[in-house]
């Protein structure tokens, strides 16, 4: 089966060319089931219910996110109404919503989807690692693919779980950066890896943002309000090729596809 992640959606920008090269690809490269990271998608930051309904008009079939998909509280609201839409699994007991969602493809292969978050100059959560072996523990017997996104600032961090994850899971990629990563590979044990799948969005940008803003705030060390910038838009991802069989990855291929806006 050929699974789609398109990586950190963010604002207008990333919307539109998610909502115009998606089609194409599904149907082109003939996908079976697609993942996206949209807590960037309401203005850089976080997620609304009109911006998710947009998206959810899409061949979407699973939404995940990271540390900025608190940052809207009517995301927040959504994350116990839409199974779909997940949050990092390794937020403490009580947060809203769930870390994991088992789909289905057309043709009836079932799919999980694990969400998790680093610790490396990020928040002080549960280990993903943990959180991660107890949740592939819990999952059904006949579920072989299993992709993993790892909300991560350090690099190392999103190598290591791929490591520790290798020949358990599908696929592990990284997301947060905003930077696409060229070293997508296929781990020894069958765990298609990249560090990390880069932004849907802007990338005449500082990681999405207006770049006048950002190097302003670099130079006088004061706060400076963000807004998404608006050209050079290209859609990031991955396209894994995975053996349902067994759910060993067979192939990565990285994807980074202008939009012409």
């Amino acid at each position: 089966m050929i699974l789609l992640f398109v990586g950190d959606v963010v604002g207008k920008p990333g919307r539109r060319a998610l909502a115009q090269l998606l089609p194409r690809i599904v149907d082109e490269r003939r996908v079976d089931y697609v993942i996206v990271n949209v807590e960037n998608a309401a203005g850089g930051f976080g997620v609304t219910v009109p911006v998710f309904r947009e998206l959810d008009e899409l061949p979407i079939d699973c939404f995940t996110s990271g540390n900025h998909i608190w940052d809207k509280s009517d995301g927040v609201e959504l994350l116990d109404l839409e199974p779909r839409l997940l949050r990092p699994a390794n937020y403490p007991e009580g947060a809203p919503g769930s870390g994991i969602h088992v789909g289905e493809t057309a043709a009836g292969i079932r799919v999980a989807t694990l969400n998790l978050e680093g610790r490396v100059f990020m928040k002080a959560l549960e280990s993903p690692f943990r959180v991660a072996e107890r949740l592939l523990e819990a999952l059904d017997d006949d579920i072989r693919v299993v992709f993993v996104d790892v909300h991560c600032e350090a690099t190392s961090e999103k190598q290591a779980l791929g490591f520790f994850l290798d020949g358990r899971v599908s696929a592990v990629i990284g997301t947060h950066t905003h930077a696409p990563t060229a070293d997508e590979r296929i781990l020894p044990a069958g765990t298609a890896f990249q560090t990390d799948a880069g932004m849907t969005g802007p990338y005449e940008s500082v990681i999405g943002m207006r770049q006048d803003r950002v190097v302003r705030r670099f130079l006088t060390q004061l706060r400076e309000g963000f807004d998404v910038a608006k050209r050079d838009v290209r859609l990031a991802g991955a396209l894994i090729d995975i053996d349902e069989t067994n759910g060993r990855a067979r192939s990565i291929e990285r994807l980074l596809i202008p939009h012409a806006s």
